[in-house]
């Protein structure tokens, strides 16, 4: 069985990282999703409320689990007995980053990198945005996977 992981914050998930799964499926027979616990990042949704959100856009397919951790996400992956992390990329400057950490998990594990390019219609969506937005109170229902309500 091919088992990817898809870490990150997800504060809150978008439509963005719903479809690097959606796309993902096609590769992998599963994805767990992790959300990454970091005590230096300030979130806006609780840990439990990402769960949520992110079980609720998953709610009907059967090869997306949804899952926290709080260790390095190499370890997390070989916790969960995955060869694989899926990245997306937006940017050439997430690109630099992603590579580093790429090499630095290949070399630490022999775990392999998969990078996915973001759809060009989402690449102006991200967390960051998407709590500006909601700080301002405005509706980000477009940025969101279908089925997710905040």
């Amino acid at each position: 069985m091919k088992r990817a992981i898809f870490p990150g914050t997800f504060d809150p998930f978008t439509i963005g990282h719903y479809s690097i799964v959606e796309r993902g499926l096609s590769f992998f027979d599963e994805i767990i999703i992790g959300i990454g616990l970091n005590n230096t990042k300030k979130t806006l949704f609780s840990v439990e409320k990402r769960l949520d959100l992110i079980q609720q856009a998953y709610e009907l397919e059967t090869r997306v689990k949804v899952m926290s951790y709080n260790s390095l996400t190499v370890d997390f992956a070989l916790s969960v007995h995955s060869d694989y992390v899926l990245r997306g990329l937006r940017s050439v400057g997430d690109f630099e980053y992603e590579r580093t950490i790429a090499d630095a998990n290949r070399k630490l594990t022999g775990i392999e990198t998969v990078i996915l390019f973001t759809e060009s219609k989402y690449s102006y969506i991200s967390s960051t945005v998407a709590r500006e937005l909601i700080s301002y109170g405005k509706d980000i229902t477009a940025f969101l996977p279908p089925n997710v309500k905040i």
